[in-house]
């Protein structure tokens, strides 16, 4: 259980790193789409390393909502859903405090950007709209996960990388409207640091990027448990 925890803190915070640094160096506004496909794919090819690296030790979920609907078809248990969340919001505060140590020595002086936070200003400010975007894009890649991890599945040795591009294609629509959560410990760590540095406004509509994954997550579980009982 120690290690599997451990392996997640590690890919979560490696997932931070990776993705909400790139979104700090190029940008994800969309006079510069460019920045969305860089983000979205340095999101998606961090799943996919991480996939390989860890995924034989705890299934490299690095994702709360990930493991809810782990959870809920039965894959784990209560006990090692509560271990793999705790490590994975740790893993993800600690990334952060790695890119915030990065941006520093390299004499970065205004970080009040956001750490790669997700935010609701592209949605004029609608809660609303933010909760039903990350329940939409989050049931659309833990369905993929369920999909491509089932028994039934024939997918050899190429799920991490269909979850990899799973994670890019959501990142490709939600990028311009919430930044793209669809995992509440990428949204934490980012947030805490951004309000530490100034920037309150993620913190602000942090419960947004926590309650719309773990929605998304619940309903594709059920879902999913459903289509896949009538096989």
């Amino acid at each position: 259980m120690i290690k599997k925890c451990f392996a997640e803190f590690i890919g979560t915070a490696v997932l931070v790193i990776v993705g909400c640094g790139t979104a700090m160096l190029v940008g994800c506004d969309a006079v510069n789409g460019g920045g969305y496909i860089l983000t979205a794919l340095a999101f998606g090819l961090t799943i996919v390393a991480m996939a390989y690296s860890i995924g034989n030790i705890s299934g490299c979920h690095i994702n709360p909502a990930v493991s809810l609907g782990v959870l809920i078809s039965g894959g784990m248990s209560a006990k090692e859903f509560a271990g793999y969340v705790v490590a994975q919001c740790i893993g993800a505060i600690a990334g952060s405090a790695v890119l915030a140590s990065i941006f520093t020595l390299g004499g970065v002086t205004d970080m009040t950007g956001g750490f790669g936070s997700n935010g609701l200003a592209n949605v004029n400010g609608s809660a609303a709209a933010g909760l039903l975007t990350e329940i939409v894009l989050t049931y659309i890649f833990v369905t993929a996960i369920l999909g491509v991890t089932s028994k039934k599945a024939a997918h050899g040795s190429f799920g991490g990388i269909v979850i990899g591009l799973s994670l890019t294609l959501v990142h490709i629509l939600g990028i311009g409207l919430t930044g793209t959560s669809v995992n509440p410990a990428r949204s934490i760590g980012p947030a805490i640091f951004a309000a530490m540095y100034g920037n309150s406004d993620p913190i602000a509509c942090l419960w947004v990027f926590i309650v719309g994954p773990l929605v998304g997550a619940a309903l594709a579980a059920v879902v999913y448990k459903v289509l896949e009982s009538n096989n």
